[in-house]
């Protein structure tokens, strides 16, 4: 495979026209800038709560269709492996969307030899038809607008008097850009938020990609993008980081004239993190750490000298990964043959052991941070022994992925909405193995519905809400979606906090799930909350060992 990361030359052949290898350049570049930019894609999300973020999941669903189309020889066969890559790579809504743009491209791509404007004008119109279908409801000043706005002006460009390629792209990127950084007026909630739609930058990546291959010329991101991470702030608080509880590794190469840059990066990175490892000279350093504080991470290196090969990775999902691996997923003896299967998404031994005891057969391993992909969720389906599957997606960024099981497996498989673990576990109530596939979906479906639900967890990064100014390691009350409390007194009045926002008196069943991260003294006082002041509603508290949301609550 190519090296991503080395400078492209100008690769256009023939005038006018791609080839097989240079739209494989284009799919590698668009991998070099989003690995680059996928800290700032993440930052771009409204509300400051861990989650599958944009970034990530564009990247992650990129890798995949390079690798799919690595040995593709012809544009049949590149076309097939852009298809089939994105599909079985997509993670998360951002992925998923994605995907349906690069599928738009391979239906335009499949049918010619080379490409030029006019295939490119009907890959633009097509992919920007296939993502609006891909949304149930779509909505204005998101990546779907970018992408119909790039679209019209290449119809625009792409006109009978003709234009050359290069010249074409540049419209067309121009377009997006423009659209882009009109996003905010477009959606209140960016506005709100001082940024623009995450997706749509991912996208503009994209475009960038193109007109870099076929100029050979740079294309430097709009700061709109560099902002998000601009925007983020260092770590607070009195304590000296502990490596083992630090979440991300965060490494580059420093270019830098000043024979001390190494030095002052290392001294500098003492204040944000640990496990930190300065090696080299000469202008060029190789540099490593483990840290909470990516944006101030990289804007010390920014600050010595130039960072290049940018790459961070999530210690927490990577090690929950491995454990889950190590551990594996046995269903109960009595649902291991149902012939109707339940397929659930979670993460943590202790969720694993519930769905596993309420009856479910396979289990996915994901929710916020770590979104499985189309290809991680059929591989589960696949391995349950049911005819049949119900699918438990338990995170609205995992609903649309699990939504295109159906057609790719050769199992009938349906999908229950659900949009938190709360929701599933209420679903599995309704469960009945050997009852008709249509009612029993349809009853969990509206056990799911009717449990509201609730969590805790910390904000990575200052932001300003609907609710009020958010500060970095605020607990946040989430209540079905949307932040709604914001609390900075400790752990144990922002449980209680979260249960006055969601547990009302016409409650029957209250489910708190304990998290990686819970307390005895907040579990206590939640206990002793609802024993006070609901006391009618029955109680059911349930280890989980989720990371980052150290309560979950279900409310029926």
């Amino acid at each position: 495979m190519p090296d991503p990361l080395r400078i492209l030359r100008a690769v256009v052949t023939s005038p006018g026209l791609l080839q097989p290898d240079q739209l494989k350049e284009i799919l590698q570049r668009y991998l070099q800038r989003l690995r680059e930019h996928r800290d700032a894609l993440d930052r771009l999300n409204v509300y400051p709560v861990p989650d599958g973020d944009t970034g990530t999941n564009m990247t992650l669903t990129v890798e995949a269709v390079v690798d799919e189309v690595e040995d593709a020889a012809t544009m049949a066969e590149f076309a097939a492996g852009l298809a089939h890559g994105s599909l079985m790579g997509a993670q998360g809504n951002s992925g998923i969307i994605l995907s349906q743009i690069l599928r738009g491209l391979a239906d335009a791509f499949g049918g010619h030899s080379s490409i030029g404007v006019t295939q490119l004008v009907e890959a633009l119109e097509g992919a920007s038809a296939a993502a609006y279908r891909a949304v149930g409801t779509p909505v204005e000043g998101t990546i779907l607008t970018v992408l119909r706005e790039a679209a019209e002006a290449a119809r625009a460009t792409g006109s009978p008097e003709g234009v050359g390629l290069a010249d074409f792209l540049r419209r067309v990127y121009d377009r997006a850009e423009a659209t882009l950084r009109r996003t905010p007026e477009l959606l209140p909630v960016l506005r709100e938020a001082g940024v623009v739609d995450a997706g749509g930058a991912g996208f503009l990546l994209l475009l960038g990609a193109f007109l870099e291959v076929v100029t050979g010329e740079e294309v430097i991101a709009p700061e709109v993008l560099a902002a998000a991470v601009d925007a983020t702030v260092a770590i607070e608080g009195d304590a000296t980081p502990d490596v083992a509880d630090l979440r991300y590794e965060v490494m580059f190469l420093l270019a830098s004239e000043d024979p001390g840059a190494g030095d002052r990066l290392r001294d500098a990175w003492a204040a944000v993190g640990d496990s930190i490892v300065v090696v080299g000279g000469q202008g060029t350093w190789n540099c490593h750490v483990h840290t909470d504080a990516i944006g101030p991470t990289i804007e010390a290196g920014i600050a010595f000298g130039t960072p290049s090969r940018i790459k961070v990775t999530d210690l927490l999902d990577q090690a929950a990964d491995e454990a889950v691996h190590r551990s594996g997923f046995a269903p109960l003896a009595a649902f291991a043959d149902a012939p109707l299967g339940v397929v659930a998404v979670a993460i943590g031994d202790g969720l694993a052991a519930v769905f596993r005891d309420a009856g479910v057969q396979g289990l996915a391993r994901g929710g916020q941070t770590a979104n499985p992909s189309v290809r991680d969720l059929l591989a589960v389906v696949d391995g349950v022994a049911a005819t049949e599957v119900v699918v438990l997606p338990n995170n609205e960024n995992i609903v649309p992925v699990a939504q295109q099981l159906d057609a790719l497996s050769t199992k009938r498989v349906h999908v229950v909405p659900s949009t938190s673990v709360p929701e599933g576990i209420a679903a599995m109530f309704a469960y009945d193995p050997h009852g008709d596939p249509a009612t029993v979906t349809a009853a969990m479906a509206t056990a799911a519905a009717e449990c509201r639900s609730g969590e805790l967890t910390r904000a990575v990064r200052d932001a300003v809400t609907p609710v009020g100014e958010i500060a970095t390691g605020d607990w946040l009350a989430v209540v079905d979606g949307d932040v709604t409390t914001i609390v900075r007194e400790g752990l144990a009045a922002a449980v209680e906090a979260l249960l006055v926002e969601l547990v009302d008196g016409d409650a029957e069943l209250v489910t708190i799930v304990l998290g990686a991260d819970a307390e005895d003294e907040a579990t206590d006082r939640a206990v002793s909350w609802l024993s006070e002041h609901r006391p009618d509603a029955e109680l059911q508290v349930l280890e989980g060992g989720q990371p980052l949301y150290p309560y979950l609550v279900g409310v029926e």
